[in-house]
């Protein structure tokens, strides 16, 4: 398999929906309690990568199995049938990248405690069953949301739960998850919007292919409607956050990049075409997460 066909499997350039909230973590675990257990959040980071690519696999491996009815998306679209795959070699692939993930996480659990084993199974459920068994999550209705929350909440949730374990002044009560919530919500809405962006376009492809998305039932303006209050809503959480004192005061300057993200979304939303326009809420969201963590890094290294 040559090394780009791999990258497209794994879906590399999707991984700053993993990577952005991992490093959000890890500055809000500085913020707030100067603490970084370097080791364990090494481990984490690589986990993190293998199981976010395996998911990536298994998408793809179902996607191509479940198509059993539509050999145009098979040989056209979906990565393994354009370029011929084994399917065996990219599902033990899928394994693998699985198996040293969890090997990894085990350990992590073993250095720091029950809670990380218990966001580990629910984020290694929401992995498998986003594409796989009887009734995929990516499939129906709630993908938006198991998608933004994963990635964008139990990411960033895990990455300040490694770096605080161990702290004495951390105390894992629902204030803690609650403020941890709150200040990722700009980014767990900007990577549901990605999921959705690509159902709202993909929406007449995906009733072919026996989907019934939230884009489905809701129809495509409402769905529209839905994704551009997601942005406004993720920007309340963001100045709230602020307010309040969860987030430092120079991440305001994502404010900055508003009309830029209004500019894209509404370009989607004009002409929700998957090859030409879909790459813009992909835009706005590296340059949503990308601008927080720039923006963070220089409120902990001002600490203003």
């Amino acid at each position: 398999m040559k090394p780009s066909i791999f990258l497209e499997l794994v879906e590399i350039k999707a991984k700053t929906a993993s990577v952005f909230p991992f490093l959000m973590g890890t500055l809000y675990s500085y913020y707030h309690w100067h603490s970084i257990n370097a080791l364990e959040l090494i481990l984490f980071f690589i986990a993190m990568l293998l199981f976010n690519m395996a998911v990536d696999i298994n998408d793809n491996y179902w996607d191509y199995k479940n198509a059993t009815g539509s050999e145009s998306f098979r040989r056209e679209t979906n990565v393994i049938g354009v370029n011929n795959l084994n399917i065996h070699l990219v599902g033990w692939l899928d394994f693998s990248f699985s198996l040293i993930a969890g090997v990894i996480g085990l350990y992590i659990v073993y250095k720091t405690g029950i809670p990380l084993l218990i966001m580990g199974i629910f984020s290694f459920a929401v992995g498998f069953f986003y594409a796989g068994g009887p009734k995929p999550i990516n499939r129906g209705p709630l993908g938006e949301f198991f998608s933004g929350f994963t990635m964008g909440y139990v990411i960033y949730l895990i990455a300040i739960y490694i770096n605080t374990f161990d702290s004495p002044t951390t105390i894992l009560d629902f204030k803690f998850y609650g403020d941890a919530l709150l200040s990722s919500l700009l980014t767990v809405f900007a990577i549901s919007n990605l999921l959705l962006a690509n159902n709202i376009a993909d929406d007449k492809e995906d009733i072919g292919l026996g989907r019934k998305t939230l884009v489905y039932y809701l129809g495509k303006s409402n769905s529209i409607f839905i994704l551009k209050s997601l942005y406004m809503l993720g920007y309340l959480a963001l100045a709230c956050s602020v307010i309040i004192g969860l987030l430092p005061k120079m991440m305001l300057l994502t404010f900055l990049i508003t009309p830029i993200v209004y500019k894209n979304t509404i370009g989607f939303t004009k002409n929700p075409i998957k090859k030409e326009t879909f790459p813009l809420i992909i835009k706005n969201l590296l340059l949503i997460t990308l601008t927080e963590v720039v923006s963070f890094g220089l409120g902990v290294l001002l600490n203003f």
